[in-house]
């Protein structure tokens, strides 16, 4: 197979690749982004594969980066863009199921390929957008099938993390597992005991934000990869739940763990143990949380003025857009607009302040202080009172 256009992103590296060639050896593009040419998907990253060993194409370009040297790979400058560019290579036993032992350079492009993950990720791409296609990916892209490249099994052993890439492929493109690699992910699954909770979180949310999100959850919990992630292991019930839901297309992680922790029903006194054992970030938890907890209110009522304000215009929007998954409607634009109102956004739109409050009342700083701010937030979010610094005071002074 021939492509008739290339893509612009492909135009743009081939001075890299004939540069290679012109040294004397091969070079590919190969990877996820030919697989997405195939598909009419945007590319994300152009990686290439060549014949020329490190040290040799760090002598071909003037400006590289040591990135993965170990592994063959050398990021190399080029302007302001930047492309890696890997050694074929044939990699040994995996001791850990997450690293080769050791890897072992090569000039062929066939040895390098049959260490690929799945026939879709296996095709490599000449200058001439001719493709190379060693394990009938182009038939499996057709049938739309996800497959291993070889013996599923090796694969697996080799990089157990490949098994939540493949349930990932199936939410992103809405493929079905082959036979044998279904089966030997089932069979294997128990070896993502051995991958780091970084890397079983990455490949975790790419899966919840696929186009077919239901269909990947499904197959991770037919897998039975889910007993073996954070968490989950008595969760089967509750991610078939959340396969249930609407099939609209998650596009922020916040979003996808609320959802998530909804559907689980996990209390909102348990979501920072659980997002910690997924080693979410502070920030993250902090939103996930505000963001569960304005849900679950806003599914029987409609934002009160208070929770608006606690809330803030972002976490409010988010809570908005995830009620059609309820089969609610959701007015994002009302939500705004009723965030705008509000007479106040923070404390620091109160008319007063504490250093006012002090020498007002002539009082040293104490609990008294902060909470006398915190009435007046209250009364000034609420209507109760305007914002001016004269009724806020007798305000304060009823309220001390």
């Amino acid at each position: 197979m021939k492509l008739k256009t290339i893509p612009r992103e492909y135009q743009n590296a081939l001075p890299i690749l004939k540069k290679i060639e012109q040294a004397g050896y091969e070079a590919y593009f190969v990877g996820g982004s030919v697989r997405d040419v195939l598909l009419n998907q945007p590319i994300h990253d152009v990686d290439i594969a060549t014949s020329a060993f490190p040290a040799e194409i760090k002598e071909i370009f003037p400006r590289t980066i040591d990135v993965g040297i170990e592994h063959g790979t050398v990021l190399v400058l080029d302007g302001d863009d930047k492309y890696e560019i890997t050694t074929f290579r044939t990699e040994s036993t995996y001791q850990d199921y997450r690293r080769p032992d050791h890897v072992e350079f090569v000039r062929s492009l066939a040895e390098d390929l049959k260490r690929r993950d799945f026939t879709i990720n296996a095709f490599a791409l000449k200058e001439d957008g001719e493709v190379i296609d060693l394990f009938d990916g182009l038939q499996d892209l057709t049938n739309q099938v996800l497959r291993a490249v070889g013996n599923p099994h090796e694969r697996f052993h080799e990089d157990a993390l490949r098994m939540m890439r493949g349930l990932r492929f199936v939410s992103q493109l809405g493929f079905e597992l082959e036979k044998e690699t279904f089966a030997s992910i089932y069979e294997n699954h128990a070896l993502l005991a051995k991958i780091s909770v970084e890397r079983i979180n990455i490949e975790f949310i790419k899966l919840l934000l696929g186009k077919y999100r239901n269909q990947g959850l499904k197959m991770f919990v037919e897998t039975e990869c889910y007993l073996y992630c954070p968490m989950l292991r008595n969760a089967g019930q509750g991610l078939l739940k959340f396969a249930e839901l609407s099939e609209k297309q998650i596009h922020e992680e916040a979003h996808a763990w609320v959802l998530l922790l909804d559907q689980l029903q996990i209390e909102s006194k348990n979501i920072r143990t659980f997002l910690k054992a997924w080693k979410c970030s502070n920030e993250l938890i902090r939103t996930v949380q505000n963001v569960y907890e304005g849900l679950q209110r806003r599914k029987t009522s409609y934002f009160s003025k208070q929770l608006l304000y606690e809330l803030g215009e972002c976490q409010a929007v988010l809570v908005e857009s995830l009620l059609p998954y309820f089969n609610l409607t959701a007015d994002v634009s009302t939500v705004q607009e009723d965030y705008r109102q509000l007479p106040i956004h923070s404390l620091q739109d109160l008319a007063i302040n504490g250093t006012v409050l002090m020498e007002h009342f002539d009082k040293k700083p104490g609990k008294w202080l902060k909470d006398t701010l915190s009435a007046c937030e209250q009364a000034v979010v609420a209507g109760e009172i305007s914002n001016q610094q004269s009724q806020l005071l007798v305000f304060a002074q009823q309220f001390i």
